[in-house]
């Protein structure tokens, strides 16, 4: 079985945000890049078709050298070759064009992506990804298991959890419980020093039109003060309560 692992380059949830250019361009200035959470529930799972079936496993990202570092790291974490479209990531649609023909090329039996990044949330890429190479399609999904030709997937749904079957090739859009958070791998010396001879594949873009784009940013408004009440005036709570927040 082939697996294609989707890796998005996605700010640390820690790093302070910025943007220049009258609000038009992100600032990466002193901002930390990890490999979107999401993608690396999907990448853990793919190791463990490798480990226990003999998968191979090849990790793709769409966007420029600065994103190396990120496919290093899962080339660390165990996967057996990275691809890089050298193009800037500009909007799903785009992404999804790139990836498509990525997977028509190397002829991918499952690809795993994060059901979003971190960064956009846009949460289009996988479907139209699998759209575009006439896939099967399963969102949310928090469990797989692939036997021969068939798998089958758990995915998170209004209340509950449904269990699918589908034929490969599929397209999954993984998330928090496809693996669980103690199963991570944290790349190793030996890890890292294997990825530095792993291939890493330059491959320039395929012909696309964007349908978005970037507009301005712009910041969450800041929170209000804060009134701190004595626990023992349970009067003057309720007056603020009712009379400035309006909330009672």
């Amino acid at each position: 079985m082939k697996i294609l692992v989707c890796i998005s380059h996605v700010p640390d949830t820690t790093s302070k945000i910025n943007f220049t250019e009258g609000d038009t361009k992100f600032d990466t200035s002193g901002v930390q890049f990890v490999i979107n959470p999401n993608d690396e529930f999907g990448l853990t799972r793919a190791m463990w078709f490798k480990e226990k079936q003999g998968a191979s496993v090849d990790v793709v990202n769409v966007g420029g050298a600065e994103t190396e570092p990120t496919l290093r790291k899962a080339l660390a974490i165990g996967a057996d070759s990275a691809i890089r479209v050298n193009v800037q990531p500009t909007d799903g649609f785009q992404v999804a064009k790139q990836l498509a023909q990525i997977v028509k090329d190397g002829g991918y039996d499952l690809v795993i992506a994060g059901r979003e990044s971190i960064d956009y949330n846009g949460g289009m890429v996988p479907g139209m990804l699998a759209g575009l190479i006439d896939a099967n399609f399963v969102n949310n999904c928090i469990g797989l298991e692939v036997e021969g030709d068939k798998a089958t997937a758990t995915r998170e749904i209004d209340g509950g959890k449904e269990t699918l079957t589908a034929s490969l090739p599929l397209v999954i859009g993984g998330q928090k419980g496809l693996v669980e958070e103690s199963d991570l791998k944290i790349p190793n010396m030996r890890g890292i020093m294997q990825a530095r001879k792993k291939p890493l594949n330059v491959v320039e873009p395929s012909e696309t039109s964007v349908q978005t784009e970037v507009v301005k940013f712009e910041k969450p408004a800041p929170k209000g003060e804060v009134k701190l009440v004595d626990p023992e005036n349970l009067d003057e709570l309720i007056d603020l309560l009712h009379n400035e927040a309006k909330a009672i």
